[in-house]
């Protein structure tokens, strides 16, 4: 019941699903940095295992559409445990909706520093992303998964910057902020992603 409710917290309204144009295939271990407020995150996409979902995200990148963007949400699981939230809001910056690709599909798995994206129905994903800090494996595809048992789908890892995201995580939060289950766990003041960019192969942080 309890993993339950956790998984119902991690969801995230998205407008129905619509069909995602199809974008050439990049070349797999691509890599990111996230320079925020709160310091860098370097990030690797599973382009292979997860292409449609490591493509938006990277399509979001390539178009500078994360720049200004937030890491705006923290939720705890337990001690220095849980995830956060971050990504695009502005429904003028968002792309179409893409395709779910489960866990049982990719072979992921929601495990500390792993990169996930939240959605409502199957197709929903948009422009949001979550960040585990530990294992959070009642978020992969399977019975113990809530809802529809699909769960959420992995696409990437952090490499580099983990304690910045640990740093997000126990981050100050508004006491009065967010709806719902997700009343507290708004981060104030946010953490600004200020760019997002593609590393080159041969690029080292």
């Amino acid at each position: 019941m309890i993993r339950r409710v956790l998984a119902a917290l991690f969801l995230l309204v998205a407008a129905p699903a619509m069909a995602q144009p199809a974008r050439a295939p990049v070349p797999a271990a691509v890599r990111v940095l996230l320079h925020t407020s709160g310091g860098d995150i370097v990030v690797a996409l599973e382009t292979q295992k997860a292409p449609v979902t490591a493509g938006n995200f990277l399509h979001y990148v390539e178009t500078h559409r994360l720049d200004g963007a937030e890491f705006y949400r923290a939720m705890k699981t337990g001690p220095d445990a849980g995830l956060v939230q971050g990504g695009v809001r502005d429904p003028r910056k968002l792309f179409p909706p893409i395709a779910h690709e489960p866990t049982s599909q990719t072979g992921l798995s929601h495990v500390d520093g792993a990169l996930s994206v939240p959605r409502f129905a199957l197709g929903s994903a948009r422009g949001d992303f979550t960040i585990m800090v530990g294992d959070q494996k009642y978020l992969d595809a399977g019975p113990g998964s809530a809802g529809d048992g699909q769960g959420y789908a992995v696409f990437g890892r952090v490499v580099e910057g983990m304690d910045v995201v640990r740093r997000i995580l126990v981050a100050p939060t508004s006491p009065t902020e967010g709806e719902g289950v997700m009343k507290g766990q708004m981060l104030s003041p946010r953490i600004v992603i200020l760019s997002a960019r593609r590393l080159s192969a041969s690029a080292s942080h």
